[in-house]
């Protein structure tokens, strides 16, 4: 039903019915039509009327003469055999011949105003009662022509009549008709055109609609594309495939080129700017210089040897930093995240700021930043692929060429925390930008920096491994160290989330044995913890080594290491 309504009436935008304009063009020229021809068939009628008057009144005159001259006849009839009730009856038989309506009225009316006779098959009256009718036909019987038209009320109901003094019988013989009887078949006229032109009115309208809909068809595949828009929240091109010459269809060329001039701007806006802050500015119609406390995930990736990158690459280093950012963004996104800021070699993301990404917000950045991986770890394999089939072909590579093969062997650090942020745009009203601001931002940066240290891919803080073993078990969180970084004066503890569906019985057997090493090391009893160490092969387990060989713990050892470097 609801269906049926709207593609009568218009679609619902915002609370508001769309109308079509075909609907409002029918009803207008619908109603309009009606009144015109209301409006002309009453003014025929009333025309019409004084026409019908004038031959009523002819066709009155002449009852009225002959039932004068009748009546005049039977007064020589009664002035022979004095019979005064025989006279008016024949004098009301002879008017009776002439009344073909019902309530049509032959009377003989004394001065005083008393019925000498009266003729009429429904009407009966003792006494002629219009006061003022009554005195028109006496001061007309003064006169040289005793005789004229009469309006007047008889039995409740307005009479037309005409009348004449008869002098023999000393009244006023009248002839009249009920004015409402009268004008019955020119209404019965009245109302069967204009039921007649309601009909033809519908008809003509459900073909006007037919008409007008085809005419304008294309204002309603416009409307329909713009109300699409606004349900996607897309500026897409309205298809004008065979839509005639006119101006609807230049209408609609005009919004396909600003709709493209618009999304073009929108998907500049987009690689610009967050994508939390394009919905809020399509919501919200505006961007303002605000934020808040949030308790969001953030992600720091940094490439490696960048200096080296630069010198041995030149200005080729964009191509190859848009050939990793190109996927390494991509799943960010995918993940839900959003790109803060691109500073050359690294890249801060943010997770936990879109609608309709309700997941783990750490789990879904510990993904990306594994998918980022992956992404560095394609890119080494297509290189070393091509350094293969450059070296089968043309033999060794030269040392410039070499140098340019090791830098593009591109190698990424992840560092994640997270917890209570400001997140919101700061600057101007000319000129600003989306951040985010906290002491877990600068820790995701120290963390990342600890991925070079210890020599793993991905590092992040107790804050992430809680929140993603609330809901996941997708990775196994090996705890690297409790770590003091450079700036801080309290110790925290980190870990490297390892996928539990890609770890053997050796990478099992080598995170267990660095974990028991780990907890005698925190005890300070260091040549215990470099046994186990030694027996593990991870390459973070090198460092603790280091740290353990031929040494005891220190004086007043909390477990708890100080970081002298980023």
């Amino acid at each position: 039903m609801s269906t049926l309504i709207d593609r009568i009436f218009g679609q619902r935008i915002r609370g508001v019915r769309v109308v079509p304009l075909v609907l409002k063009i029918v009803v207008i020229f619908t109603v309009l039509l009606l009144v015109s021809n209301f409006v002309s068939n009453y003014i025929n009628l009333m025309l019409n009327r004084g026409q019908l008057l004038k031959l009523a009144n002819e066709l009155l005159v002449k009852d009225l003469t002959e039932l004068s001259i009748f009546a005049s006849n039977q007064h020589q009839i009664y002035t022979f055999n004095n019979d005064l009730e025989g006279a008016v009856k024949s004098i009301e038989a002879s008017a009776m011949k002439n009344l073909q309506r019902a309530r049509s009225v032959a009377l003989g009316v004394k001065p005083d105003g008393s019925i000498f006779f009266q003729a009429s098959k429904t009407v009966h009256v003792d006494r002629f009662t219009d006061g003022a009718a009554l005195e028109k036909m006496l001061k007309a019987k003064d006169t040289k022509t005793p005789e004229g038209s009469l309006l007047f009320s008889l039995d409740g109901k307005e009479y037309i009549g005409v009348f004449k003094y008869s002098e023999q019988w000393n009244v006023f013989i009248v002839r009249a008709e009920d004015l409402s009887e009268f004008y019955q078949d020119s209404w019965n006229i009245f109302w069967t055109t204009s039921i007649i032109i309601i009909v033809l009115t519908l008809v003509c309208a459900v073909l006007g609609v037919y008409l007008i809909r085809y005419m304008l068809r294309y204002v309603r595949v416009i409307t329909q594309g713009i109300m699409d828009m606004q349900k996607r929240q897309t500026m897409d091109i309205i298809d004008l495939k065979g839509a005639p010459n006119d101006d609807i269809t230049f209408l609609g060329v005009a919004l396909n080129s600003t709709t493209s001039t618009i999304d073009n701007l929108m998907d500049i806006f987009r690689k610009f700017v967050t994508t939390d802050l394009v919905q809020k500015a399509y919501r919200e119609r505006e961007i303002r210089l605000e934020g808040a406390q949030r308790d969001l995930t953030v992600l720091f990736t940094d490439i490696r040897s960048f200096t080296y990158m630069t010198e041995a690459l030149g200005n080729d280093i964009i191509k190859l930093l848009n050939l990793h950012y190109d996927q390494a963004i991509h799943h960010i996104q995918e993940n839900g995240g959003i790109v803060g800021s691109i500073i050359g070699d690294a890249l801060l993301a943010v997770f936990g700021t879109l609608d309709g990404y309700g997941g783990n917000k750490s789990y879904l950045a510990v993904r990306s930043a594994y998918q980022v991986q992956e992404v560095a770890a394609a890119l080494r394999e297509d290189m070393t692929k091509r350094r293969e089939e450059i070296v089968r072909r043309h033999g060794a590579l030269s040392a410039t060429d070499e140098r340019v093969y090791r830098a593009v062997l591109l190698e990424v650090g992840v560092g994640i925390d997270g917890g209570e942020v400001f997140y919101g745009t700061i600057g101007s009203h000319e000129r600003m930008t989306n951040t985010v601001i906290g002491d877990n931002v600068n820790s995701a940066s120290r963390l990342e920096g600890l991925t070079r240290f210890y020599k793993l891919p991905v590092v992040v803080s107790e804050y992430v491994k809680e929140e993603v073993e609330r809901d996941h078990d997708d990775f196994f969180f090996m705890e690297i160290d409790r770590v003091q970084v450079k700036g801080k004066t309290q110790g925290k503890r980190i870990f490297w989330p390892i996928v539990k569906k890609n770890m053997d019985e050796d990478l099992e057997k080598d995170a267990k044995l660095f974990s028991e090493g780990l907890s005698l090391y925190y005890e300070g009893q260091w040549p215990a913890a470099y046994k186990m160490f030694a027996k593990s092969a991870l390459p973070v387990a090198d460092i603790f080594r280091d740290r353990t060989k031929n040494n005891t713990s220190p004086k007043g050892w909390d477990g708890v290491w100080a970081m002298t470097m980023k």
